[in-house]
């Protein structure tokens, strides 16, 4: 009985995923969140997902990538709610850098969780039942297949695979990083030099710190790992050709001598094109979540500052839902692009909101101040710190992080120094974190972002827009003239057009008609006071009135009309969809 018990644990403590890459276990529904899924992957977990909700779902093909790989597209609606087009749509991607994995799985968690929890949770059946939801979970797909098939820094292999010169050498993608010690990660090489930089740092000596003036130093960095390939005596300057799949969408793009990575036009990348097209034939998207790493913030546009501010109206519809995804999410910042981080130009989140009009936010996922090693009182005693690559230069968090690795992780985020023999520099020593770290959380970390996250998006998709059609007054003036009244009420926060794309006419507003077979609109234009019966008339085609429904607000119309019998009364919105009601007139 021992022996079988001993022999249950060894297959147990084997068959946990590890922190690094890792071989992946078979997929099933409901899905796992503990470890990174690959791209076939994740491929194989859209298709059990389909498979096990098909009246819920489809599985599109948007379109290939440099490489020729599928770009996937998951769609969760219920049919018998309505179609598509005709609700308010919800669009979420992830994985637009090829580098920033756990966005997908917040996408992966995203889908799983709304459909296991249709049909048994309320406010989950509502959501679904009123949204069509568009997923695109992998954006830059040869990107995440080659952040797992290669070696790579938890920041490299970010754009797109489209060849490039980078180096002007007449030479195309001839000298990329190499794993030189074959361990699956590239990470830094240095060699000793008394004349570098850097000492070794006496309370950790994995750690280096710079040397003060005067001192006499110990090393010098070398950069990330890599030979001279094409013998122009540098490292590692031309790998694959850069155009960053979120600099090279067509609004407010900039050649690449003001945006690096802009491409040589907007939509020159194959899947960034395809995306869009997806993205056009469905102008019923409301709002928008675009999912990277790192930092733990929340962004909204504008994504430069010479765009302009949003109008006042748009701003309380973000701030609501900003302030609100920061409450779930403790810990995380809700921020404006351009002003609280830097400027950005040719970025999806501009194109969704200055060409589409849609409201969007852009999610930077994780923190790495979340791998603490502190007890609660020096929790208490450590202030406030900065994120990402900031922190990492301050000693005292790298020493913090390599506890956490060394207590959390058994040490597999962090390669120690180990000698190397290079063709160029001699006896140099390479290590450092992997590739799997930094940026990226431990897998057993991913829980609980997931679900945080997810649950942020969730709370917009409850607030698209939400009409409802009430004629409220019908009342005999005189002989066949009769006055109606109407109101459109919106319940939820999101209105049923920005007032950007109010400003700038991206599309028309919505339409309410009245009509009769045997009625005749003499007048009609909006409600501002039913009290004092102050109406603001509209002068031609009364019949025909263009509105716009407020967040948590409403809309009221008086028509004058003449005539007898059934009278249709007709809303319809590229957001909220359509409502028709009939009145007698007797």
């Amino acid at each position: 009985m021992r022996i079988q018990v001993a022999i249950i644990l060894i297959s147990l403590f084997f068959s946990f995923p590890a922190f690094g890459q890792m071989d992946e276990p078979e997929i099933r529904v409901p899905l796992s969140f503990d470890y990174y899924y690959s791209y076939e992957k994740v491929v194989e977990a859209l298709r059990a997902l389909h498979a096990a909700y098909p009246d819920l779902t489809h599985l599109d093909e948007v379109g290939k990538s440099e490489e020729g790989r599928t770009i996937y597209a998951f769609t969760i609606n219920n049919p018998a709610t309505g179609a598509e087009l005709a609700k308010p749509g919800v669009y979420v991607d992830a994985n637009i850098h090829g580098n920033e994995l756990q966005a997908t799985e917040v996408v992966l968690y995203f889908l799983d969780y709304l459909l296991a929890k249709y049909g048994h949770n309320d406010e989950i059946t509502k959501l679904v039942d009123k949204n069509a939801i568009y997923v695109i979970p992998i954006v830059n797909v040869d990107g995440r297949y080659h952040f797992f098939a290669d070696a790579n820094t938890s920041s490299s292999n970010r754009g797109l695979r489209r060849p490039k010169d980078d180096d002007k050498d007449g030479l195309i993608d001839e000298d990329f990083p190499e794993d030189l010690d074959g361990d699956g990660n590239i990470c830094m090489m240095r060699m000793r030099d008394p004349f570098g930089r850097y000492k070794t740092d006496p309370e950790d000596p994995r750690l280096m710190i710079e040397v003060k003036p005067g001192e006499i130093g110990e090393w010098r960095m070398l950069g990330r790992e890599g030979i001279d390939n094409d013998g122009d005596g540098r490292i590692n300057e031309d790998s694959e050709g850069y155009v960053d799949t979120n600099r090279n969408w067509g609004s407010d793009w900039m050649p690449d001598y003001v945006q690096r990575g802009a491409g040589d036009f907007p939509f020159s990348g194959v899947g960034v094109k395809a995306i869009a097209e997806y993205i056009r034939k469905r102008p019923n998207i409301a709002i928008a979540w675009a999912l990277h790493n790192t930092g733990g913030m929340y962004l909204r546009g504008p994504s430069a500052k010479a765009q302009g501010e949003y109008p006042q109206q748009d701003i309380r519809v973000y701030d609501y839902l900003g302030q609100q995804a920061e409450r779930i999410t403790p810990g995380y910042k809700y921020m404006i692009l351009w002003k609280d981080l830097y400027s950005t130009y040719g970025d999806f989140l501009q194109w969704m909101v200055g060409s589409n009009g849609v409201f969007g936010f852009v999610a930077e996922l994780y923190q790495t101040s979340q791998e603490s090693f502190k007890t609660h009182a020096e929790t208490q005693d450590r202030g406030k710190e900065e994120e990402g690559d900031n922190r990492r230069g301050n000693p005292d968090s790298a020493r913090e992080r390599l506890k956490f690795n060394d207590n959390l992780a058994q040490g597999e985020l962090y390669k120690d120094w180990t000698p190397y023999q290079h063709p160029t520099y001699g006896e140099i020593e390479i290590g450092g974190w992997v590739k799997f770290s930094s940026r990226l959380p431990a897998p057993f970390m991913l829980k609980d972002l997931v679900h945080r996250n997810a649950m942020a998006i969730i709370f917009s998709a409850k607030n698209t827009p939400e009409v409802s059609l009430d004629v409220f007054d019908v009342e005999k003036i005189s002989d066949n003239l009769y006055r109606v009244r109407t109101r459109l009420h919106n319940a939820k926060a999101i209105p049923t057009m920005s007032s950007l794309s109010q400003k700038h006419k991206l599309y028309p507003k919505d339409m309410l008609t009245v009509s009769g077979t045997n009625a005749t609109v003499l007048a009609g234009g909006t409600l501002n006071d039913a009290h004092r019966d102050n109406v603001t008339y509209k002068e031609h085609r009364p019949e025909l009135q263009f509105l716009v429904v407020p967040g948590f607000g409403k809309v009221e119309h008086q028509f004058l009309i003449s005539g007898h019998g059934p009278v249709e009364v007709n809303y319809s919105s590229r957001w909220a969809g359509k409502i028709s009601k009939t009145v007698e007139l007797n």
